[in-house]
């Protein structure tokens, strides 16, 4: 028996390694593809984590660019000063690593791992200031973009055009111990770019038409992606060392082989055995545990097949996505080098195909027999496993019923006709071509008769095809053997080269028109899936700007119906979840079948395993979300329903309608939601604002006219007087809601009827001051205005009527004195009403404008009278008059509201009297 005991040298040092390890600092490199990805923002927001579960969390660098969302992640965290350096007249701020090692936190942010240090400083480069600090124990999260690697520097420069100097070793990258990948798709990234969230504008713009290239957005993030996924590699490749030697790993601690990669591909050929093929693969795949994928490799010659051939490698197809596959059908001159693309391309480690039969392997000896499939893949693709599967009696068909009315068009596999016209052009073109070339036998040389006679074949190949190419070749051949060839009209050939000659002309026009039907097969197959890229892209287009569900309908319908003809419905749901059915349904429509693959989210009908004898095809649309309705199609084409391609645009086209209604959906919820939160936000500010105003004298009035009945005589002055100034409180709050209430109705889409005329500054600031003054009560009330003010057109009363708010406002939340000013500047008014309180709420600093909206009071719980319709009011009629209102903060303490009204120059004295 082996001794399967470790290694003690091996133990010894893993043992030194682990102990080294313990000691030096982690590092965490936050990853992407290149700027704007969110690498900080990443980083900062598992900081603000980490913070909050108690962990010594400081900020060395953290570049935010101007970004606001990453600069508010800084909140909270504990920043280290930058160190300033002096610089060619400059002071750089730079990263204080005596002081980083001097604190030495728990976890330490070094943002720009790549950043290139000022001159002077301990290390020319930051990440090795980062090595420093792992080495003192410290565990540091940075950040890097892909192309400051220096093995991708050069190939990302050749991708993007632009050669970045500030790089970093592979090693640093390779050796941490967590790399965060953070990516965002290219127009994501994009569209960041465009609002500003990147660069400044104008450093947008340069990146936009430079770096930002979505081409070159696509082949950074594939990098970044590969890397890191090379960095995971190395940490299961290295975990496995580890453990290679633990207890219970199998015999001699070794390890099983871990194959992630291994899908299998089946190839599906047009012999019988194809359905044994798919069989073995899918059983092959269940046991593996893997995906699995079923192609058929369609080339000219294939096309050519009989329709009862084609139909059963439908059918095999359609076992094969029963069984759980993912089929396609590709198209090619070379079925071994499309299924080895294939292959790649699905990172597929294994084959099965079909064995050849012993007729097919003797036949390789004969020189003009193809390579076998098997050998030509093993020679195409030498990494492949590749698994021969034996040969089965039964064989896959289609049901009659699934191919009933059928017909032949370019998506068809019914084989084409023959083209008869096409031979009788080939016959009269060569008949022409001798009789042209008669007269001219004793002129040309026979060599330039050969270059006629081959143009013709050329021609007839080009216009209709391989067959009439061929029959031409044969005619040309003849009628220049017969007509031109010495001894002329006789078959008899006096030199042995004329035969050469013959050969080459006859295997010239077979080689001609065989090119031309692969060019003819080749134009067809992308016309083919032009048409259908076409149909999804014209779909896509219109649905984005449909914004509402019958908009959905029409479109898709019409789209459906378009790229597979014959009718098309797309029915949706009611409010109460149910299909709405059409009033008048098309023949062979079954409300019925639409109904059960709307409920059970599987497709129905034609082509389907379910209640296949159906004319129309049913597929649910499948939101995100749920099932939206159903996709119902009566296509002129049926069998394109069981062709992979076809089938797969077919379901595209349905899941792009599912997310169009569902979009034009949550569109009209969110509508209704916000229409709803609003009006509920406004009842309950009413409600709240309201109890405590109108409650208050109300109880004062109930309180005193209970008094009177006991009050002496000589009191019930008194008594009325309070009675008096509680009605007249009360009757102004329903003063307030009336106003605001008219004033909001015409300022959405009524008209506000200013009575505008030349006003007296002065005077108006005097009678708003006087109107006020039950408000003000003893408070001081001073006057700032201009000595040289001039007349202004405006609304006097609702001029006054803004004054008298801003006067009771600053005398319930400020202190005295209240300095009301007015000053004539270039085209505008200004007002200002200025106290001398504490000053506006630190709540509400920076978005001043809210004081202004309905049922908004400076103190949220106060026993200070007010609805909060006083501010509102003043903007509603200060907007009236086409003039702004804004509140701030006084130098010297207080709040200060500023009117600003447009005006224009008065007009003389005898025009004012006018």
């Amino acid at each position: 028996m082996l001794d399967a005991r470790p290694d003690p040298d091996a133990l010894l040092a893993q043992l030194r390694s682990d102990a080294a390890r313990s000691l030096r600092g982690k590092l965490r490199i936050y990853f992407g593809a290149s700027a704007g990805v969110g690498k900080t923002w990443a980083m900062l927001s598992a900081a603000q984590r980490e913070h909050a579960a108690g962990r010594d969390v400081l900020v060395g660098v953290a570049e935010t660019h101007g970004r606001s969302e990453t600069a508010a992640l800084l909140a909270g965290l504990n920043a280290l000063p930058m160190r300033e350096v002096d610089y060619r007249g400059r002071r750089l701020a730079e990263f204080d690593l005596d002081a980083a090692l001097a604190r030495k936190p728990a976890v330490l942010l070094v943002d720009e791992l790549a950043h290139t240090n000022a001159p002077g400083s301990r290390h020319a480069k930051r990440w090795q200031d980062v090595q420093e600090l792992l080495s003192a124990g410290i565990e540091v999260w940075s950040a890097l973009n892909v192309q400051h690697l220096e093995s991708l520097n050069g190939t990302v420069g050749a991708i993007t055009g632009v050669r970045v100097h500030e790089t970093v070793p592979d090693t640093v990258l390779d050796e941490a111990d967590e790399v965060v990948l953070v990516d965002v798709t290219p127009d994501e990234l994009t569209a960041r770019l465009a609002a500003g969230k990147v660069y400044l504008p104008q450093q947008a713009e340069r990146a936009a038409q430079n770096f930002f290239r979505k081409g070159n957005l696509i082949a950074l993030r594939e990098i970044a992606l590969r890397r890191t996924a090379e960095h995971v590699e190395d940490d299961v490749r290295g975990w496995r060392v580890e453990q290679s030697g633990a207890a219970g790993n199998g015999e001699g601690g070794a390890l099983q082989a871990w194959n992630t990669s291994g899908a299998i591909l089946a190839c599906v050929g047009p012999h019988e055995g194809a359905a044994q093929t798919v069989r073995t693969a899918a059983r092959l795949a269940g046991q593996l545990n893997v995906r699995w994928h079923a192609a058929y490799v369609e080339t000219p010659r294939l096309q050519r097949l009989a329709a009862q051939e084609r139909d059963r490698i439908l059918a095999v197809l359609k076992l094969a996505e029963e069984l759980g596959a993912a089929t396609a059908v590709l198209t090619g001159s070379d079925v071994a080098e499309q299924l080895a693309e294939e292959a790649r391309r699905l990172n597929c480690a294994t084959l099965v195909l079909g064995r050849s039969v012993p007729w097919e392997e003797w036949r390789r000896w004969w020189p003009a027999t193809p390579t076998p499939l098997s050998r030509a893949l093993a020679q195409r693709a030498p990494a492949l496993d590749i698994l021969e599967v034996g040969h089965a009696d039964s064989s896959r068909r289609l049901a009659r019923a699934a191919i009933n009315g059928m017909r032949a068009d370019e998506g068809d596999h019914e084989k084409a006709p023959v083209h008869w016209p096409g031979y009788a052009w080939a016959t009269a073109i060569s008949v022409a071509l001798t009789l042209v070339c008669a007269p001219l036998a004793h002129v040309l040389e026979l060599s330039n008769i050969v270059m006629l006679f081959m143009l013709g074949v050329v021609g007839v190949a080009m216009r209709f095809g391989r067959g009439p190419s061929a029959l031409a070749a044969l005619l040309n051949v003849a009628a220049f053997d017969y007509f031109f060839v010495p001894p002329r009209l006789s078959f008899a050939v006096s030199d042995v080269q004329y035969v050469l000659t013959f050969a080459i002309m006859l295997g010239v026009g077979l080689l001609v028109g065989q090119l031309m039907a692969g060019l003819r097969f080749a134009a067809g197959v992308s016309t083919s899936r032009e048409r259908r890229a076409r149909s999804l892209f014209e779909l896509t287009r219109e649905l984005s700007a449909a914004l509402e569900s019958t908009q959905v309908v029409a479109l898709g319908a019409a789209a459906v119906q378009g790229h597979f003809g014959g009718h098309a419905l797309v029915l949706v749901t009611d409010a109460a979840d149910q299909l709405v059915l059409p009033g008048s349904p098309p023949e062979g429509f079954d409300a019925q079948v639409a109904d059960w693959a709307f409920r059970h989210g599987q497709p129905a009908g034609l082509a389907t395993a379910t209640l296949a004898a159906q004319p129309w095809h049913y597929v649910p649309l499948q939101a995100p979300m749920r099932v939206r309705g159903v996709l119902a199609l009566s296509p002129s084409q049926p069998r394109w329903l069981l062709i992979p391609e076809q089938a797969q645009q077919l379901d595209t086209l349905a899941r792009q309608i599912a997310i169009a209604l569902e979009r034009v959906h949550y569109v009209e919820v969110a509508q209704r939601a916000v229409v709803e939160m609003e009006s509920e936000r406004l009842r309950n500010a009413l409600l709240g604002a309201i109890s405590h105003d109108v409650r208050t004298p109300l109880t004062a009035l109930i309180a005193l006219a209970e008094s009177l009945q006991t009050l002496p005589s000589e009191a019930h002055a008194e008594a009325a007087r309070a009675i008096v100034a509680q009605a007249h409180e009360l009757h102004a709050l329903v003063n307030n809601l009336l106003d605001m209430a008219r004033l909001e109705s015409g300022i959405a889409g009524g008209a506000v009827n200013l009575r505008r005329d030349w006003q007296s500054v002065e005077e108006v600031v005097g009678s708003a001051i006087r109107a006020a003054r039950t408000s003000l009560g003893n408070t001081i009330v001073q006057t700032a205005l201009d000595a040289d003010l001039p007349l202004v057109e405006f609304d006097a009363v609702l001029i006054e009527r803004v004054l008298v708010n801003l006067l009771e406002n600053a005398a319930k939340y400020g202190a005295p004195p209240i300095v009301v000013g007015a000053r004539a500047e270039r085209g505008t008014l200004v007002l200002t009403v200025r106290d001398h309180g504490p000053g506006l709420p630190a709540a509400l600093l920076g978005r001043e404008q809210k004081l202004f909206d309905k049922f908004t009071r400076g103190e949220t719980e106060s026993a200070t009278p007010g609805v909060g319709l006083g501010l509102a009011i003043c903007r509603a009629v200060v907007s009236a008059h086409g003039g702004e209102i804004a509140a701030a903060n006084a130098e010297g303490g207080g709040a200060e509201f500023t009117v600003t009204l447009p005006r224009r120059e008065p007009p003389e004295p005898a025009e004012a009297q006018l």
